[in-house]
């Protein structure tokens, strides 16, 4: 897709402004601007802990120019909860909630909020910017830590043991109404996603890849580069869910074999070659997984 045409699909208007304080190439930052892009000024941003608690900038400063309200890490969804019942009161109905969670503020710690509010299918937008490991902190595992992967608390004598959790799973059994996968490399598949996710009412569900330079190790401007391999290697397939029972992929690039994306992570780097022949049949076989789920 030419720049022409990227630029054409994604909105002008800027929502983060200069002066965060993101690490270089960070893709957690990259996908804020983008999904702000498209909400518009009529949003507020509930904010768990997470790297952004700190990108965003001390209070009473703020790198955004809509609302944020800062949380504590577990309590994204239930905070996201009161204030769309709070502006409902007040008939600020085209006003949208949006949770930006980390995968700690996700797959972890918040996961219990999450599941509750999705249960009653609370109406606003979670936006999961899933780098992999609780990096705000020091680089300490979570469950969305890949197989393998070095991380502080898991060295590479010892690498992460467990696969990572399927959330996208999780929240679709929640039959909510919208739940798709995105990357900050697919921007324009981004952006239609925060768009049709706008067309539902209800508890709509994001969850963003953002790679890491620091946390994955690779160099600063590897970040987009890394997103592009880690969608064309099935590590992290573009797809979406409606009412937790129609899947489709919406994208499918040109293959890539897995080796290629692992061998540019110093994360991995300790990987035997028979350990990433198990990782890429682990992912093969998931990805097949998908494709009976979208033919269905």
């Amino acid at each position: 897709m030419s720049q022409v045409i990227i630029k054409d699909k994604i909105p002008q208007q800027e929502l983060l402004v200069g002066g965060h304080l993101a690490c270089p190439g960070c893709g957690g930052a990259l996908a804020m601007r983008l999904v702000l892009k498209e909400l518009g000024p009529k949003t507020i941003v509930v904010l768990p802990a997470c790297c952004w608690s700190i990108i965003a900038g001390p209070y009473p400063q703020s790198s955004l120019k809509v609302p944020l309200y800062h949380t504590a890490f577990e309590t994204g969804a239930a905070v996201a909860s009161g204030v769309r019942a709070a502006l409902d009161l007040q008939g600020q109905h085209d006003t949208t909630v949006m949770v930006w969670a980390g995968d700690g503020g996700t797959f972890d710690i918040g996961l219990q909020a999450l599941s509750g509010a999705a249960e009653r299918n609370e109406n606003f937008l979670y936006c999961c910017y899933d780098n992999e490991a609780y990096m705000n902190t020091g680089i300490q595992r979570s469950s969305a830590t890949p197989w393998g992967a070095w991380t502080t608390t898991t060295p590479a004598q010892q690498p992460q043991a467990t696969a990572k959790k399927d959330i996208l799973a999780i929240l679709a059994a929640h039959r909510i109404p919208y739940a798709a996968t995105a990357s900050v490399s697919y921007p324009v598949d981004l952006i239609e996603k925060v768009r049709r996710a706008m067309t539902y009412k209800g508890t709509r569900f994001l969850h963003i890849l953002a790679p890491c330079p620091p946390g994955w190790k690779f160099e600063d401007e590897k970040a987009i580069d890394m997103g592009h391999m880690a969608v064309r290697s099935k590590v992290f397939p573009l797809l979406e869910v409606e009412g937790g029972s129609k899947w489709r992929f919406t994208l499918e690039p040109e293959p890539l074999d897995i080796e290629t994306y692992i061998r540019a992570q110093g994360r991995f780097r300790h990987l035997s070659a028979e350990q990433i022949t198990a990782i890429a049949a682990t992912v093969n076989a998931r990805y097949e997984g998908l494709k009976e789920l979208c033919s269905r």
